[in-house]
């Protein structure tokens, strides 16, 4: 027999009225999907073509996706009344890269990405009302409102950097301590297509390499470095074959399975010993390169209109999930309510909450017991830097 649940409200005087009435019991609690097949560098087998996907899974991951997407376009819609500042980069498109790489390793492991970041920061577990305070530069934020678009932080997240391809080293040095510490962690190191030419990329491979780091090395290809399509850009656009030595896949960037399953791959690849693994995600960005590119000089409107039609990654599972019973069209619309109404809470908070004093500039330089001097613009200025 179905089980019914029933959304009541009450009324005064005690009474109730029942509003609605949906059944979940007849809903389909996993199904199977056939993914696209990887394709493989110096690997003898990649990920599986099939996966399981339960429904509380596909639910989860399509509230993450859709909060990241309708909080990007809050960040958009803020900059243009010019309540946030300076470097913006968003990252709507391109949800099924951050949340599929989640999905595929642990909250102990760790991950390090370039400065369009705020996917990440939230599926790495930050809130939207930290970030979005973050981007207006308010005492809430992640950062306390000193780091901006491209500086936030989290436990086992260590940003947001804002010099390309920077990033990478640092997470080779990460998955060098994940190594060092014996404690079978790996290290997600992402970089963009227009990143992929930098020289201290190929160094940081050479020594992950060398050392067999546990790192998952992440290209998101999402075809445009800055107004630079990757044709114009690479001489060979096989990025996940840049390693040369180290083994690669490229991956379905749009499908969140299939960037959940290569990431699971990759990460076992690390886990058993055998050192580094490059990732290439195809996947693709609807807004410019940052806020102050239109993002239609270099590419049509049409193509960007082709993409969201057959490809989003949002629609994708949320087709997959109402045309294999595991979701209602009802269900799916009260989760976009829900994630209406926190983003504007959320932004409500940040437009409200506070700057940080003058006297919290220097805080958090360094770590420190006891609290030490800042000189200021001019030596008759002093600050205090506390951490």
């Amino acid at each position: 027999m179905p089980i019914n649940v029933f959304i009541i409200i009450r009324k005064s005087q005690g009474s109730r009225v029942v509003v609605s009435a949906r059944s979940f019991a007849d809903l389909t609690p996993q199904a199977s999907f056939d993914i696209k097949r990887c394709d493989l560098h110096r690997l003898d087998e990649g990920p599986s073509v099939q996966t399981v996907l339960t429904r509380e899974d596909g639910l989860r991951y399509y509230r993450t996706m859709q909060t990241v997407r309708r909080m990007e376009l809050k960040a958009d819609q803020l900059y243009k009344q010019k309540i946030i500042r300076g470097f913006c980069h968003l990252y709507d498109g391109q949800e099924a890269c951050a949340v599929g790489i989640e999905a595929g390793i642990n909250p102990t492991d760790h991950l390090i990405t370039a400065y369009r970041v705020h996917g990440y920061t939230y599926t790495r577990g930050v809130s939207v009302k930290e970030i979005l305070a973050e981007l207006t530069g308010r005492k809430g934020g992640i950062a306390k409102g000193k780091g901006g678009s491209m500086h936030m932080y989290a436990k086992n997240f260590y940003g947001g950097n804002g010099i390309v391809g920077a990033q990478v080293p640092l997470g080779a040095g990460v998955a060098l301590a994940c190594q060092y510490q014996a404690k079978n962690e790996v290290c997600v190191t992402l970089y963009g297509d227009g990143a992929a030419n930098q020289g201290q990329i190929f160094e940081a491979f050479n020594m992950a390499a060398l050392w067999k780091l546990p790192c998952i090395f992440i290209c998101e290809n999402n075809k445009y470095g800055m107004g630079t399509s990757v044709e114009r850009a690479s001489a060979s656009t096989d990025y996940y074959k840049r390693g040369d030595y180290i083994p690669g896949l490229r991956v379905d960037g749009m499908d969140v399975l299939s960037v959940r399953e290569a990431t699971r791959f990759a990460a076992d690849y690390c886990r058993y010993g055998k050192g580094p693994i490059l990732m290439e995600l195809q996947t693709y960005r609807y807004h410019g390169h940052s806020m102050s590119d239109p993002g239609v000089s270099y590419r049509t409107r049409d193509e960007i209109q082709e993409v969201r039609g057959k490809s989003d990654p949002i629609t994708m599972l949320k087709d997959r999930m109402i045309s294999n019973n595991m979701a209602s069209l009802e269900e799916i619309k009260d989760i976009d309510a829900e994630i209406r109404k926190e983003i504007e809470e959320a932004a409500q908070f940040a437009t409200s909450d506070p700057e940080p004093p003058l006297e919290d500039l220097c805080n958090h330089i360094f770590f420190n017991d006891t609290p030490f001097e800042v000189r200021g613009t001019s030596p008759w200025v002093k600050l205090k830097s506390i951490s």
